[in-house]
């Protein structure tokens, strides 16, 4: 990280280019309307707006509408906000040259685009507007500068970091975005023909320069090697009966070979290997418990699977390791475990068993069940159930991005809180996460307080109320993330403490409560989902905690601050290592 973060800085050199760049648009801009108007073919283009505007029509009206608004202020301002945090907070690994590369091409195309008004007086062509004319200079179009840095930014992450064919046809697509705003901006009587292209040439430009320094010659961040890793390897363990629990999506045959390879390593030569499937998440892990008690349940797999496999080993004593193997790995990286899965399985393997705490909850449509992350209603689950498989299995995180989008402008829920037995509380929110463990993908603590073996669920009700309550929360909890940040790897930032009559915070955009048993009630049926995964939509949540009910093999007790381990050591552990030593010569 030290390493990337260094080579970001150095190589940022070339955003000095962006005050020549405003320089050379203000002389152009100068050019365009001085000298360069009487001369073709300037002289010639304002014909081209009453030409267009005779031709006006319903249809051709309400389409370039809509691509107006989409490179509107607001708009703008929106998607690379939600862009910017999903880069962050959504992949294994953030994008975080990319979310700044997005984040500094629409700011100084901003900035470069006030410059040259400042400089630049030109009126606006004499036609009837069907917008609402800003008091900037019409040379050069913002709505078009704006909408090339966005919207072209996201063309080049799609073209550098996604994978497969279709990757092309997604940037094509965006691509398409900034010439339509072009065409709409002149159709509705905003612009001259030259002041979009002066829009489009500040844009290209911003995306130039800040592309070259920030993702220029940079490489993806790799995985761990475990061929890095000094010292030698742990002494075997005795191989009593493993269960291996795979889902064969998530932990493919060559993954399935490093699990294997891992397992041998640590004595176990022979383990039961079960598949699951859509309608077994945990395949037929049950009927194994019935016939035979395993010393370890090795779950390959996302936090559904993990879930599925907890429902079941919750309260048997039987630990479990964690094989990071899913989109979200949310419980693997609040236990502190490495995002390499063979790397994760062998640290565990090394270290001891520690008891967690799993949450049980149940609802109308809902039978108890258990969950190890966390259950939700509203969004966040709305934006879980409408995620199509397909487009997951293709796109990755950036499948949640598109789902999403199409439910910020849905509505926000009424419900009521009940926190241990206690009075009933109204509220208002567009999301209520009940979480075991708090930390979301990118490091992001949106329940700073959760801990897996704190004994309680923490609750946040998310109700941002317009652009200034999502500004808030965001501002609010990208600070959480920065002061993360500076601390050890492994070690939890606590907030201040929920008491069971809860706190606010960001503007009264969060608010929190802490307790062992929450009860919410729903104004009409709304979307659920419980560790990743949509349940039946319901008017009922009511969770409770189960204190240490799963073991649970970790390289070091939940919360505590990562150390290299030193050669042949091992970490301990209430219980002791996570397995049994191999028995040594008798004394």
């Amino acid at each position: 990280m030290k390493r990337s973060c260094g080579s970001s800085v150095r190589g940022a050199w070339p955003l000095l280019l962006l005050p020549v760049q405003a320089a050379l648009m203000v002389c152009l801009g100068r050019l365009v309307t001085g000298p360069a108007a009487r001369h073709w073919p300037l002289s010639a283009e304002g014909s081209a707006d009453p030409a267009l505007a005779e031709r006006r029509g319903a249809t051709a009206t309400a389409v370039t509408d809509w691509f107006s608004a989409l490179a509107g202020t607001q708009a703008v301002v929106g998607v690379t906000l939600f862009c910017v945090l999903a880069l962050l907070l959504v992949p294994r690994v953030p994008r975080r040259a990319e979310a700044l590369f997005l984040g500094a091409s629409v700011a100084a195309q901003s900035a470069v685009f006030l410059v040259v008004t400042a400089w630049v007086d030109r009126p606006r062509p004499a036609v009837a507007h069907l917008d609402a004319a800003p008091p900037t200079s019409s040379f050069p179009s913002g709505h078009v500068g704006a909408s090339l840095a966005l919207y072209g930014g996201l063309a080049v992450i799609a073209v550098l970091r996604l994978r497969g064919p279709w990757r092309h046809a997604v940037a094509g697509c965006l691509l398409l975005v900034p010439p339509a705003v072009a065409l709409s901006r002149m159709y509705r009587g905003m612009h001259y023909p030259s002041d979009v292209a002066g829009g489009l040439l500040n844009g290209a430009a911003t995306l130039l320069i800040t592309g070259f320094a920030l993702l220029y010659g940079r490489r993806s961040t790799a995985e761990p090697a475990r061929a890095e890793r000094s010292g030698p390897a742990p002494a075997p363990r005795s191989g009593g009966p493993v269960i291996v629990v795979r889902h064969p999506h998530g932990c493919p045959d060559e993954l399935a070979d490093r699990v294997r390879t891992v397992l041998r390593d640590h004595g176990h030569r022979d383990p039961r290997w079960i598949l699951t499937s859509a309608e077994r998440p945990c395949g037929t892990l049950a009927g194994e418990l019935a016939t035979l008690r395993p010393a370890l349940v090795v779950v390959c797999g996302g936090d559904g699977t993990l879930r599925a496999c907890a429902e079941v080993l919750a309260g048997s004593r039987i630990p479990l390791a964690v094989v990071p193997c899913g989109t979200g790995n949310l419980l693997a990286r609040n236990l502190g475990l490495p995002m390499d899965p063979a790397l994760a399985l062998d640290e565990s393997l090394g270290g001891g068993t520690f008891g967690i705490d799993v949450g049980r909850v149940r609802g109308d449509g809902l039978p108890p069940t258990r969950f190890t992350v966390m259950a939700g209603a509203g969004f966040d689950a709305a934006m879980v159930r409408d995620t199509s498989p397909r487009l997951k299995s293709r796109m990755g995180w950036a499948a949640y991005v598109l789902s999403a989008l199409r439910h910020l402008g849905d509505p926000g829920m009424r419900l009521t809180v009940r926190v241990d037995g206690g009075r009933t509380r109204r509220r208002r929110a567009r999301m209520v996460v009940i979480g075991n463990v708090g930390t979301l993908q990118g490091g992001l603590p949106l329940l700073p307080e959760a801990r897996p073996d704190s004994g309680r669920l923490e609750v946040v009700l998310f109700d941002p109320r317009g652009a200034a309550g999502w500004f808030a929360a965001a501002g609010h909890l990208a600070k959480r993330v920065l002061r993360r940040r500076g601390q050890a790897p492994g070690q939890t930032a606590p907030g201040p403490a929920a008491a069971p009559g809860g706190r606010s915070e960001a503007g009264g955009a969060l608010e929190y409560f802490s307790a062992t048993r929450i009860e919410i009630r729903c104004a009409v049926p709304q979307p659920r989902e419980l560790d990743g995964d949509a349940v039946r939509d319901g008017v009922r949540l009511t969770a409770e905690i189960e204190p240490g009910a799963l073991r649970v093999c970790l390289p070091r007790a939940p919360g505590a601050p990562t150390t290299p381990r030193q050669p042949g050591a091992t970490a301990a552990a209430d219980s002791g290592a996570c397995l049994p030593q191999a028995p040594g010569p008798a004394s």
